[in-house]
């Protein structure tokens, strides 16, 4: 199950970096302005970015949720469980040089 789980999780993850958000997300994290946190949801490094990269923060973790409600329910685990794991993959997919969430704050790569 666990496998089926996983394979469910990339496979989200690389349709909505796939989706027509995808430029954008990937300037965003060239830029340095957004990074992928701890909780499988994308953050905003510093307080300071453009209010673009804001809403397509927004924009792109309510399909993150959506997407991750959707597994849990379908393997009957708790939310909490599939979004730990799709951090995992989105941290280990991230490329060198962009942002990543550690416990001790956001670091590059």
């Amino acid at each position: 199950m666990r496998t089926l789980l996983n394979g469910a999780i990339a496979a989200v993850l690389i349709s909505l970096a796939s989706m027509a958000f995808a430029l954008d997300i990937s300037e965003a994290k060239n830029r340095g302005w957004v990074g992928e946190q701890l909780d499988g949801y994308l953050g905003l490094v510093n307080s300071s970015v453009p209010a673009g990269a804001r809403k397509l923060v927004a924009d792109i973790n309510q399909q993150r949720r959506a997407s991750y409600q959707s597994i849990a329910q379908k393997n009957q685990l708790p939310l909490a469980t599939v979004e730990q794991l799709a951090a995992k993959k989105a941290i280990e997919k991230t490329e060198r040089g962009h942002f990543v969430q550690t416990a001790a704050g956001w670091t590059r790569k």
